[in-house]
């Protein structure tokens, strides 16, 4: 394995449900632990760290809408449920002695930083992860769309985007046998074919501001080192330089 970090600062997307481990709700503290310590282990390598965690195993805005509730309630019952997750993994990472800042897109001050652009990079500069929580403060906005936008401000190089599958396929391959896995695919191409890489609004902020994007397995022990130090996981989904273009 390489052992120099083909990027300098990344945006993490986890969601929420990854946090429940084999539970259908809550967090599992040893899922957590293990998440805090392969962080920690990345971080020692000199990268920037900046989190956008989903709240799935918890509330879910769009899932409350289903259900009859008013669509921008649920979106922010959906974001409080991000603080949750946020705060939790911030203290898996300080048991550990990682210095973290948790910064809302809501203001919440009592528990965690207001999110300013500028005083994120100087946590970042100072060695310290970001969680960016409370998605980006409005309804209708996805955490995959925080995270794209949250890229976007920091100047991350990548986005990472942690599932609970390696890759993008052609197909569900938890129903299909037959699937085929992407090692890349353009970020139009996979909107078209309706894979489920992210949300439109996402995959827009990602490709108007030349962000690529790298869907991997998180259940695989090391998974996030070895994309950082640029190992060939899971898929990669970008816009193909064309013929002869600086990279």
């Amino acid at each position: 394995m390489p052992s120099t970090p083909l990027y300098k600062r990344i945006l993490l997307k986890i969601s929420g449900e990854m946090l429940a481990g084999d539970q259908d709700f809550g967090l599992n503290p040893t899922v957590l632990g293990s998440l805090a310590e392969e962080l920690i282990e990345v971080r020692d390598l000199g990268v920037q760290l900046g989190l956008v965690i989903g709240g799935g195993n918890i509330f879910r805005g769009i899932a409350g809408s289903e259900k009859g509730m008013e669509r921008a309630h649920a979106d922010y019952m959906g974001m409080l449920a991000t603080v949750i997750n946020a705060l939790a993994m911030q203290d898996a990472l300080e048991r550990r002695g990682c210095y973290t800042r948790v910064m809302s897109a809501l203001r919440i001050e009592s528990v965690c930083e207001p999110y300013i652009r500028r005083r994120a990079l100087a946590h970042l500069a100072k060695g310290r992860m970001v969680i960016f929580a409370a998605g980006t403060g409005n309804p209708y906005f996805s955490t995959d769309s925080a995270a794209a936008l949250r890229a976007a401000e920091i100047g991350a190089e990548v986005i990472l985007k942690a599932t609970k599958v390696d890759g993008v396929y052609d197909k569900d391959p938890k129903k299909h046998a037959d699937a085929v896995r992407y090692e890349q695919i353009a970020p139009m191409d996979a909107f078209k074919r309706g894979l489920k890489v992210a949300d439109a609004t996402a995959i827009a902020l990602a490709m108007e501001n030349d962000t690529p994007m790298i869907v991997f397995d998180l259940g695989v022990r090391g998974n996030i080192k070895r994309v950082v130090l640029g190992e060939a996981v899971g898929t990669l989904v970008t816009t193909p330089k064309p013929a002869g273009a600086n990279v």
